[in-house]
């Protein structure tokens, strides 16, 4: 890619940081939080209607993403407090986004799931979610930015 002397592609936008370039991965860093901050931010915008907190949200992805679990279980996957954890389920528990039941296995344990309530409240907030924070990017960006996130995140 052809640079102009001011640091920026042909298009105009701000070249990218090279390997060892200390400002460049300065700013790069900086604009990553302004953009979590962002998120963060619209992520609350989001969730107002639903009165849902983000560790709600949280919990319901967890067991859209592994299904019927344990609190212990949920509790590990939120890596919070079983206190905390029965703190989440109870409130999402009182809006019928999750029942409890117990644990067929194991008298003294209590299985956590989500209802076709918490479904479709979380399908209505993360099409929202998604529109809010990624609409402005073309498909091919999105998958690009999924790309990297999931090469920093692993």
């Amino acid at each position: 890619m052809t640079q102009d002397p001011a640091g920026q592609d042909p298009d105009g936008q701000p070249a990218p940081a090279s390997g060892g370039d200390s400002a460049a991965d300065e700013r790069l860093s900086d604009a990553f939080w302004a953009v979590a901050r962002q998120l963060r931010e619209t992520s609350a915008k989001t969730l107002a209607p639903w009165d849902i907190t983000p560790s709600q949200l949280r919990a319901l992805r967890v067991l859209t993403r592994r299904g019927t679990m344990r609190l212990s279980a949920l509790s590990d996957h939120l890596r919070i407090a079983p206190r905390s954890a029965t703190e989440v389920v109870d409130a999402l528990e009182a809006r019928d986004l999750v029942r409890r039941r117990p644990d067929p296995d194991d008298r003294r344990a209590t299985l956590v799931e989500l209802t076709g309530h918490g479904t479709g409240v979380l399908d209505a907030i993360r099409g929202t979610e998604s529109e809010r924070v990624f609409g402005r990017l073309s498909p091919a960006d999105r998958a690009h930015l999924a790309r990297i996130l999931r090469q920093l995140r692993d």
